[in-house]
């Protein structure tokens, strides 16, 4: 659903370039206007390809309580997923 709060025009996307910026890393979503035509939008980037999209390999709390451990017990536990 568009509110106004999320169709910005091209000027003030130009103009407030860094607050909008800080919007888009929070999660937000823009779509820009020129001439009251939408002509692109702002999403947050996906950095990993993966749509926010992660699996669980291993809890490093199932290794160790307290979550730290060391290299070998880690490799060991991978090599345990075979």
């Amino acid at each position: 659903m568009k509110t106004m709060s999320n169709i910005i025009g091209l000027r003030n996307f130009r103009e407030e370039t860094d607050k909008y910026i800080k919007e888009v890393k929070k999660g937000k979503s823009f779509t820009v206007l020129k001439k009251n035509n939408p002509v692109f939008k702002i999403v947050p980037a996906d950095v990993w390809g993966d749509d926010g999209i992660w699996e669980t390999v291993i809890s490093f709390k199932d290794v160790s309580k307290n979550g730290s451990v060391d290299s070998l017990k880690v490799l060991n536990a991978l090599w345990s997923l075979k």
